[in-house]
This record gives structure tokens, C-alpha cells and sequence, in this order.
């Protein structure tokens, strides 16, 4: 018999968000990867487990599904110190990308060596057996297109193997990861049941449930927009668009490099920049404070316009629409410039999540309450149906 962890994991474009369990472990991993050597060079090798393994995540991944298999990255914090360091391009699918399945393996890897964890994996010379029920989503536009029916079917075709190399505390443990059952879910669906669900699937907020809702989802490469009606998503009308707020950042990025001559590692330096409490949109250039205000707000008052296109062209093909919800972590980017816009032309009922976590990690958040509940409906399968249908084990 397995024991069979529950994972709920949204591998965004800016970061990965986990939820593991019962909810007593969750991860947050910027989504960069570089590939690298085995014996990375570090200083101070003797001090290694006294660091925090999610900064220096190095890994080498074994798995068929991959398109360079076997092949050692450095993941997240890590890899951001890195000239090589790759993150998702803008008009690329999730679903097809060597780094959304990298980022997935080292995050369930990372829960599957914890010392909590140790009743309910085996492992025998530093190899874990790590069982997983995942939860997990891509954007309207590829369910759409059906590839989460080959992204679901290649991630429970094999098992699939993690090695830790020069990592904290885990350094030299493997983890062989096979999934017992996975779920894909579509991004705007599970949006809508984060907005009126409690974690056991009670409806808590009463006034949405029967009311038209458009769920306008800003990400790091697309923007997805949901329309809901009747409880559930108009398929018909639901959209994808290869517009997000990566290459803005990168524009930000590099405008602060050629006039100012400052590097930022990656694009998550350029959102700490203009999202920070104190001294938001500004730079220490040669140990003098800077402001790039005019270079973020130039370009992202340019982005905001195509987005504002988006939710008015959809708002007048669904003319009975009571509420926008902006999501994700682009609209925490772009809320301003919406509203500001919003209140000079059109005046749409418009909300977004003042709890910056809330709207960040509203899709795990989702995936975990619909992982969940399927758990606990397979685990009152009948003794008597047939084998394929009973889950196996017991699920934590």
C-alpha cells in the first residue's frame, strides 16, 4: 500500500506557489531555472546545510517527458545569480515547456525530503518514494486547445526522478515521483470556485454565486479572461491572450540598464522595484537613490491600455456583466493604471484583491480546495467497485 500526499501546485509565470497536505507545508519559488555543472563552485561547501535549501536549489532531473533529460539546473533563487538563467518567453505554452515540468518536479521533490515527511514516503539509501495526488492548471486559451489532456497523460506516464546535488540539507538524496491520480484544471474556472468556495467546497460568498462575472487573470506571458454564467464557465466565451506583464518588465529592465547602467538579476527585481512599501520605483545607481518612475509608468500606462481593451471589448460582447475581478499577479502590477483609467472612461464595476497573497496565490489556493474534494470523494468509493476505481492507500 502508498501513502498519497496531496499537492496543489500553481506553476505561475513569475513564481511557483505549492500547498502540500493538509495545508501545514506551502512553497514559493521564483520560476528561473539555468542549467549548470555538477559540482557547482561554492564558498564555505563545510557551511552548506546550515543554509535555506530553497536558495540554492540544484538539481539534476531524470524523466522521459522532458525534452533535455538528465540535464542539471539550478532552480529559483539560484538560478536568478545566473548570466544563463531562463525564464518563460512571452507566446510560449505552459503545457509544452521543459521549465513548467522542472519547476513542478523540484517543488514536490522539495516536500518529499522533509523530515516531516518521513511516515509517509519510504526511502532506503537516500532514495524517497514520493506518491503525489496533484492539482494543478494551465490557462483557458491551452485547455482550450486540449493539451491539458497530454500534459495530464505525460506526468502519469512515468515516474520521474529528482537528484539534489550542491543543495542545503539535501544534498545527495533522490526522489522518485510518480503520481496517482492528476487533475488540470482550467485557470478561469478555478478562479471562480477560489472566489466562492470555502476549502471544503461550501459556498461562502452567497451574492456571486448566481451573479454574471467576468474573472480578468494578468500573468507573466497571457491574460486570461473567464466569463461566468449559471455557475460555470462559458467555454464559448472564455479567451486567451498572449499578453502579459513579462515584456514590460523586460522593457523596465533593460531601459534601467541602458540609462542608468544598473543590472537587475531577473524580471522579479524589476517587480520588487515597483511594488515595494518604501521607496517604490526607485534605484541605487553608484550608492545614490534614483527614480525610474517616468520609465515604469510610461510603460506600464501603455500596458494597462491594452489590457483596459481587453476587459471593454469583452464587456460589450457580454453586456450583462455585474463584475470584473482583475487576479494574478500582473493586476497587483497594473492596479493603479486600471482604476485610474477606469474612473476617466468607463466606469465598470472593477475589483481587485487588496491582500496581495490573496491574489498571488488565488490559483493554488483553488487547486487545493478541488484536489481536495476529489479526495475525499474517492475515498468513499464502495469496497465493491471495480479496482480501477478504488484510490490506493490512504490520502494525506
Amino acid at each position: 500500500m502508498t501513502n498519497t500526499r496531496i499537492a496543489a501546485i500553481d506553476v505561475g509565470n513569475d513564481s511557483l506557489k505549492a500547498i502540500f497536505g493538509r495545508m501545514e507545508a506551502e512553497l514559493n519559488i521564483p520560476n528561473v531555472i539555468a542549467r549548470d555543472i555538477e559540482d557547482r563552485p561554492i564558498i564555505g561547501i563545510e557551511e552548506l546545510d546550515n543554509q535555506d535549501p530553497l536558495n540554492g536549489i540544484h538539481i539534476r532531473v531524470h524523466s522521459p517527458i522532458l525534452k533535455d533529460n538528465n540535464a542539471i539546473y539550478r532552480v529559483g533563487q539560484l538560478a536568478t545569480k545566473s548570466d544563463n538563467s531562463s525564464e518563460l518567453d512571452p507566446g510560449s505554452s505552459k503545457s509544452e515547456e521543459d521549465q513548467t515540468i522542472i519547476m513542478l518536479f523540484a517543488a514536490l521533490a522539495l516536500d518529499a525530503v522533509r523530515d516531516e515527511n518521513k511516515q509517509i514516503f519510504k526511502k532506503s539509501n537516500n532514495v524517497v518514494e514520493a506518491t503525489y495526488l496533484l492539482g494543478t492548471g494551465l490557462p483557458l486559451r491551452e485547455v482550450k486547445e486540449g493539451k491539458d489532456v497530454g500534459y495530464r497523460s505525460q506526468l502519469l506516464s512515468a515516474v520521474h526522478q529528482v537528484e539534489f546535488l550542491v543543495t542545503p540539507k539535501y544534498q545527495g538524496q533522490k526522489v522518485n515521483i510518480k503520481f496517482d491520480e492528476v487533475k488540470v484544471y482550467p485557470e478561469g474556472f478555478a478562479a471562480f470556485i477560489n472566489l466562492v468556495m470555502d476549502n471544503n467546497l461550501n459556498i461562502v460568498n452567497k451574492e456571486l454565486i448566481d451573479r454574471r462575472i467576468l474573472i480578468q487573470d494578468i500573468g507573466g506571458l497571457s491574460t486570461d479572461i473567464a466569463v461566468i454564467k449559471d455557475r460555470k464557465v462559458d467555454d464559448d466565451k472564455a479567451q486567451g491572450f498572449n499578453l502579459g506583464v513579462s515584456e514590460s518588465l523586460e522593457m523596465i529592465r533593460e531601459e534601467i540598464r541602458s540609462r542608468h547602467g544598473v543590472e537587475l538579476d531577473s524580471r522579479r527585481d524589476v517587480v520588487e522595484i515597483i511594488t515595494k512599501k518604501n521607496d517604490r520605483n526607485h534605484i541605487m545607481v553608484k550608492g545614490s537613490r534614483t527614480s525610474v518612475h517616468d520609465i515604469v509608468d510610461r510603460i506600464l500606462f501603455e500596458l494597462a491600455k491594452k489590457q483596459y481593451r481587453i476587459l471593454r471589448n469583452t464587456w460589450q460582447k457580454n453586456s450583462q456583466t455585474e463584475i470584473c475581478y482583475f487576479i494574478g499577479g500582473g493586476s497587483l502590477i497594473l492596479k493603479e493604471y486600471l482604476k485610474t483609467m477606469n474612473n476617466k472612461l468607463d466606469g465598470y464595476n472593477i475589483d481587485f484583491f487588496e491582500d496581495e497573497k490573496e491574489s498571488i496565490w488565488m490559483m493554488a489556493n483553488a487547486y487545493y480546495k478541488l484536489i481536495s474534494d476529489f479526495a475525499r470523494k474517492a475515498e468513499k468509493v464502495p469496497a465493491a467497485a471495480p479496482k480501477e476505481e478504488q484510490k490506493q492507500g490512504k490520502t494525506n
